[in-house]
């Protein structure tokens, strides 16, 4: 066990599986296009394993000259269920809303496409709580590209540097926190296992929000760089 760095003048969250649970709901839409270009489906361990990286950079690999039509079945899929399905994590609520208490500047940086990500907070009612939501292509580059950090803190007097967290529960989220100089902070029931972040290690972990609160308030953390 290692003691946390001091607390956090700002954090960037990512926003799937972080502060929400929107597995079922990515699989569901994978699945969609899948079953359209008669390939088989995943499950959500398989989700949850495969699908990272935003779209636009992952479905051209994915499914080549027919990304585009790929992408449209799976937004309309998207769209007919997402809001329905939302569901914030355990206690991610109550840790926003302390942040903000506390003076902290909070943003979300996620591979999201901006007008969804943003409705899914609206739809939460968590507008007032972030000063930026940047989501994929509101950048010129998505995350892990350093791009929609500058964003991000651009509603702050802040540069990124070790008093800015960068939270997420997948390695483009650790990957953009290294890119940027931002402290990277992995946050899922799981704890790392050894060597899975060699290249981009977190400095801490924590395994839900309840966990992330106490370290940002001075508790002790389970990894070091």
């Amino acid at each position: 066990m290692i003691d946390a760095p001091p607390p956090p003048r700002a954090v960037i969250f990512d926003w799937d599986n972080t502060l929400v649970d929107t597995w079922p709901t990515i699989t569901r839409c994978y699945n969609a296009v899948f079953d359209t270009f008669g390939m088989a489906p995943w499950t959500e361990d398989e989700t949850r394993a495969r699908a990272h990286g935003s779209l636009r950079d992952f479905f051209p690999v994915l499914f080549g000259e027919r990304w585009e039509e790929a992408r449209e079945v799976f937004y309309g899929t998207f769209n007919s269920c997402h809001l329905e399905t939302l569901r914030p994590l355990d206690g991610a609520a109550d840790l926003l809303r302390d942040l903000v208490a506390r003076g902290v500047y909070l943003a979300i940086v996620s591979n999201k496409m901006g007008p969804a990500l943003r409705t899914e907070v609206g739809h939460l009612g968590w507008n007032r709580l972030f000063g930026k939501v940047v989501g994929a292509t509101d950048a010129l580059r998505d995350k892990p590209a350093p791009d929609p950090v500058t964003i991000a803190l651009s509603g702050a007097d802040l540069r990124a540097g070790d008093a800015v967290w960068f939270v997420g529960d997948t390695v483009a989220d650790l990957q953009c926190a290294h890119a940027t100089g931002c402290l990277p902070v992995l946050v899922r029931p799981e704890e790392p296992a050894p060597g899975e972040f060699s290249a981009y290690p977190p400095r801490l972990y924590a395994r839900n929000c309840q966990a992330l609160g106490a370290l940002m308030c001075g508790g002790r953390g389970t990894i070091s760089a």
